[in-house]
């Protein structure tokens, strides 16, 4: 399992990458809400044909942990810019209508990163979130959750019913953490 020190040097080095031009093809790539389909599942989390973390919603409405800890992400560390359910405010975007657009690897290099995006209609700052566990080891749950939002896949509010925390899971929550 990848320590949380590991975790951030990953993320920034990709965002690195990414400012530099380095960046492979596949970044250009637009997932979002593209075809979220599962094509791989490794323990509690789930991967599109793309490597991208995707989200698993039973017919029952029973969301995926990550789907279900991104909420729960989401709802303490992104909701007093972003608004309630990724709906956007007048501080911040709808995350839900971004990831129409954005790849796994430009959400993930912004919210490491940060973003300033200033015009004549808007004054938008995204600070760095790169250093915060409590962002960057829930960075894959708080996009899985995202996503499932921005596909229609779960409704607003808390998810009602949600798997269970896989020991594999908790057992790399623990080690980002520490």
């Amino acid at each position: 399992m990848m320590s949380m020190n590991r975790h951030v040097a990953l993320i920034a080095g990709l965002g690195v990458a990414l400012l530099c031009g380095m960046a492979t093809a596949a970044v250009k790539t637009r997932d979002g809400s593209g075809n979220p389909a599962i094509a791989k599942r490794d323990g509690a989390r789930v991967y599109d044909k793309n490597g991208n973390p995707t989200f698993d919603v039973k017919p029952d409405g029973t969301v995926d942990w990550l789907t279900f800890s991104g909420y729960i992400r989401y709802t303490a560390n992104c909701m007093q810019c972003h608004g309630p359910d990724g709906m956007g405010s007048s501080y911040g975007p709808a995350l839900v209508n971004s990831l129409q657009h954005l790849s796994y690897t430009d959400f993930a290099n912004i919210v490491t990163n940060g973003r300033v995006n200033v015009t004549t209609s808007q004054d938008n700052v995204m600070p760095k979130w790169g250093l915060n566990p409590n962002v960057m080891c829930y960075l894959d749950d708080i996009y899985v959750y995202l996503r499932a939002r921005s596909d229609n896949a779960v409704p607003r509010g808390r998810p009602r019913k949600h798997a269970a925390k896989d020991a594999a899971y908790a057992k790399m929550e623990d080690s980002c953490m520490s």
